[in-house]
């Protein structure tokens, strides 16, 4: 038996929406990869700027309408960990975010995370409730999140997966790289090992985002 007939238009795009320069860079080889493989373009990288403010209009923008009106959306980048034993470069996948009492439910995030782990073996892949914040969360502050369930938090991916749905329905998820954690605690990315490490998964994990998408488009039996 053949393959189904790939659907066209926006309900056959994803959107993968980050703040940060560095996180579009690691996104972006990510998708560039999979182009010489010939299996994408149907891919967009959107990097919103940092906060939630700026998450929310740019994925309200982006997804208001034209060709990205429908598409999937996973918000993606770094994160602090929340959990004791967390590291540099574990991987969140939400299957849930929240911010000022907004909870948004992921879609298929058990899928997600097979795709996830067999996107960067050997990296812990952690599941739960990712939190959102509008400044960036240091020392006791951890605590105090972890203690409402959170696993894991960030300043835009809550927005983001609100914002989409605002704009209409459509697949949401989050998937974050722990770029520290509370016994690994960095001061700028980038510039230390944890930040290197985080980059490397974060260019690793695109391959599961599409896995993810496409297995949403398949007809179900």
């Amino acid at each position: 038996m053949g393959r189904p007939p790939e659907p066209s238009g926006s309900a056959a795009r994803l959107l993968v929406a980050c703040a940060l320069g560095i996180e579009k860079a690691a996104l972006r080889s990510g998708v560039r990869a999979l182009d010489q493989e010939g299996r994408t373009g149907e891919v967009t990288v959107l990097r919103t700027g940092m906060g939630p403010v700026n998450a929310a209009r740019a994925v309200l923008a982006a997804c208001a309408s034209g060709p990205l009106r429908e598409a999937a959306v996973v918000a993606s980048g770094f994160c602090a960990g929340l959990a004791p034993g967390m590291h540099p470069g574990d991987l969140v996948v939400a299957d849930e975010t929240r911010i000022d009492e907004v909870t948004t439910a992921c879609t298929g995030s058990q899928l997600l995370r097979r795709a996830v782990a067999r996107a960067v073996p050997g990296r812990t892949v952690h599941g739960g409730l990712l939190t959102g914040a509008d400044h960036v969360v240091r020392g006791p502050e951890r605590a105090r999140l972890e203690a409402t369930g959170a696993i894991a938090v960030d300043m835009e991916s809550a927005v983001t997966l609100s914002s989409a749905l605002r704009a209409g329905p459509r697949p949401v998820a989050a998937v974050r790289v722990v770029v520290d954690a509370p016994e690994h605690e960095l001061v700028r990315i980038g510039t230390v090992r944890g930040g290197i490490s985080a980059f490397r998964v974060l260019r690793a994990v695109l391959p599961a985002f599409y896995e993810w998408h496409r297995s949403l488009l398949l007809p179900r039996r």
